[in-house]
């Protein structure tokens, strides 16, 4: 399973708290398996690793896929029979844009044929995402373990959403209405710009997974690395952000375990600027097209005299790449016509 890179941080810096990813295969679109939740648990206790919990991102950041009623289940089913806890992290919620239909696991637990502890079940959520206030830093934290609960009313008071935020957000989200449409609105500007997207990139032969929700495109660029290796991935991605001027992450900063997969995000700018990065990229894929260069000669042509090597040491630096981090992240490189 990718997962959000900052989870890294977030989660581990000042807790000590070890993250074991389960990788899950594009072969069957990167779902969530009982065999691939099993063998990770495998893997942690193999490491001498006490699993605590497991955390899923639904709608899923970098996949921008939901998970469907079944694999739901099979996960409650999963922590309940090991007895650990279960974080969903639902932040992407109301960016579903296309069914089917989100479904929490708030439901999934409502079900007749469902048995759970629900003390094991939390649920963190934000407005940064579907309400676009990622300043606001108003988060929220449901769970039916009243220890839980009790430990975030006394940690809340590091983190006060000031009085003025409060009576914003409270009054905004009491107009029924607003929301309704707002929410209504970005999913259909979320369709429309998914939409353009992956079918300028189909037409220069690059596929993308099939995804309905959130803010980003899981694209496929495994054609074009010289070897199936992360190396060549890194590669890759130096010459996208270096001479194609185009802001992507590579598919290993979120555990990808398949090199050539990138996340894009396709929400973050405005249509003139997505026209010149769809532009872009179709002119790097074609150019090297009608070279017809061999995959393993692609990251090897350069058009720009600038060192890789200089360049890469800029991109390493501390303010970029994290201590704990195992590849380098993208850096904000603004498209410019």
């Amino acid at each position: 399973m990718t997962f959000f890179y900052r989870f890294d941080r977030d989660l581990k810096w000042r807790t000590g708290v070890e993250l074991v990813p389960v990788h899950c295969e594009s072969s069957n679109n990167f779902k969530i398996t009982k065999d691939a939740l099993e063998a990770a648990y495998v893997k942690a206790q193999e490491a001498n690793l006490r699993v605590k919990g497991l955390l899923v991102t639904n709608p899923s950041n970098p996949l921008g896929t939901i998970l469907d009623r079944e694999t739901l289940k099979n996960v409650v089913n999963f922590i309940n029979e090991k007895n650990i806890h279960l974080i969903g992290d639902e932040i992407y919620a109301a960016t579903v844009f296309m069914e089917p239909e989100f479904v929490s696991i708030l439901e999934i637990i409502e079900e007749d044929d469902v048995e759970c502890n629900r003390d094991l079940i939390h649920i963190v959520y934000s407005l940064s995402k579907d309400m676009g206030f990622p300043g606001f830093r108003v988060g929220i934290v449901y769970s039916y373990n009243d220890a839980v609960v009790s430990c975030a009313r006394k940690m809340s008071s590091f983190g006060l959403v000031s009085s003025q935020t409060q009576h914003l957000i409270a009054s905004m989200l009491s107009d029924d209405d607003f929301v309704e449409d707002f929410i209504a609105e970005s999913k259909d500007l979320l369709f429309k710009r998914h939409k353009n997207f992956t079918w300028s990139l189909s037409q220069v032969g690059i596929g993308s997974l099939k995804s309905n929700a959130g803010l980003f495109i899981w694209m496929d660029l495994r054609k074009l690395l010289r070897e199936k290796t992360f190396e060549a991935e890194m590669e890759l991605w130096r010459v996208i952000i270096n001479e194609v001027k185009l802001n992507v992450s590579p598919g290993s900063s979120f555990h990808c375990h398949e090199p050539g997969w990138f996340r894009v995000c396709f929400a973050n700018m405005d249509d003139n600027t997505m026209a010149v990065a769809l532009s872009r990229i179709r002119t790097f894929v074609l150019k090297n097209n009608e070279a017809m260069v061999p995959p393993r000669k692609l990251c090897r042509r350069s058009s720009l005299k600038l060192s890789l090597s200089r360049r890469m040491d800029d991109l390493m630096s501390p303010s970029i790449l994290s201590p704990h981090s195992p590849l380098p992240q993208s850096p904000l490189v603004q498209a410019r016509t």
